[in-house]
């Protein structure tokens, strides 16, 4: 560019909200959205979440009220994150044919899976009755090739459900690889595998444990996931090592404290990269645009346009139903 002020004005393409519409170089639509969700076994009505207003612990019955409501915005999918009755040291639940996480994907893939994709997030600390991700050695530790197995297992009892996505988020050295074998030898060849690639030990999930009733009763999960102050390079190497494993698309989570990651991540694969909008980022807005700091909405949106800008396909979303409404 040669111009210079006053024949070059930048803000002649500012002037007017059409305009700025017209020359937008990042959009949102509703189809980029995923809306996570809650189940919960044994409760009669939804549970709000006290640190995440506006979402719930669903029965299986608002859980598919929920969803329609979802689809008829236009969100492009929901994961499903489950919280069985009873708790056990291996997460028995996971893999169970009857759990909560299998019956209620089974209902919105019946409800919904014409029109939206059903992921359900494969895991074991909704399942345990320690909060880890995996089974634990004598001594306390996560001990990461017993946990693959049942990471397979679980994986393969959500797709006889039908679940249409499995998304592994435990950074066990190894899943992606496990379970592709697993859902291939059960003959579900045909069903991707969204890796949570690159997945830090991050603040940001506290109001998630409420959710999902998976706080780690001892510890925490810095040894395996990964540190937002490690080694340069290291979220790529997570993410070429689950990309040669077999993963079809990849995520980067949280998201807004992580945007550079995230814009390497998308330079570096030619794959579908996700973000999540995590529990703390969500509320923390709540929380501020109920004492009137921020302008809710515009914060919302602004927040989302940077996750899309930075180079996200795909956003994990509380807030999914309700921008893909406003979108549309």
């Amino acid at each position: 560019m040669t111009a210079q002020f006053p024949v070059a004005r930048p803000r002649r393409l500012r002037r007017t909200a059409a305009m700025r519409r017209m020359v937008a170089g990042t959009r949102l639509h509703p189809a980029e959205l995923v809306l996570p969700m809650f189940v919960k076994e044994g409760i009669g009505e939804p549970h709000p979440i006290g640190s995440m207003p506006g979402v719930f612990q669903h029965t299986r019955d608002s859980l598919r009220k929920a969803a329609h409501e979802a689809a008829e915005a236009g969100v492009g999918g929901l994961i499903l994150f489950g919280v069985p009755a009873v708790k056990d040291a291996r997460g028995s639940g996971a893999d169970a044919p009857d759990g909560i996480v299998q019956q209620a994907v089974a209902d919105l893939v019946s409800d919904v899976g014409d029109a939206m994709v059903v992921m359900t997030d494969t895991c074991l600390d909704e399942f345990t009755d320690h909060g880890h991700c995996g089974i634990l050695t004598p001594g306390g530790e996560v001990d990461n090739d017993a946990t693959l197995e049942r990471y397979a297992a679980a994986a393969v009892a959500q797709a006889r459900a039908g679940s249409q996505v499995i998304a592994p988020s435990g950074m066990m050295d190894g899943q992606v690889a496990a379970i592709r074998a697993a859902l291939d030898g059960d003959g579900f060849e045909q069903i991707p595998i969204l890796a949570y690639s690159a997945k830090y030990a991050s603040a940001f999930y506290g109001p998630f444990r409420e959710a999902a009733e998976c706080a780690p009763q001892f510890g925490d999960r810095s040894a395996y996931q990964q540190d937002g102050a490690g080694p340069v390079g290291e979220a790529l190497r997570e993410v070429r090592l689950d990309l040669d494993e077999g993963a079809d698309a990849v995520m980067v989570k949280p998201a807004l404290a992580y945007l550079d990651i995230l814009r390497q991540v998308r330079d570096a694969v030619d794959v579908p990269v996700a973000a999540y909008q995590v529990s703390g980022e969500y509320a923390m807005v709540e929380a501020a645009a109920a004492n009137g700091w921020v302008d809710r909405d515009r914060v919302i949106m602004e927040s989302l346009i940077a996750i899309r800008r930075a180079g996200a396909d795909m956003i994990l979303t509380y807030w999914a139903t309700e921008v893909a409404r406003k979108l549309q």
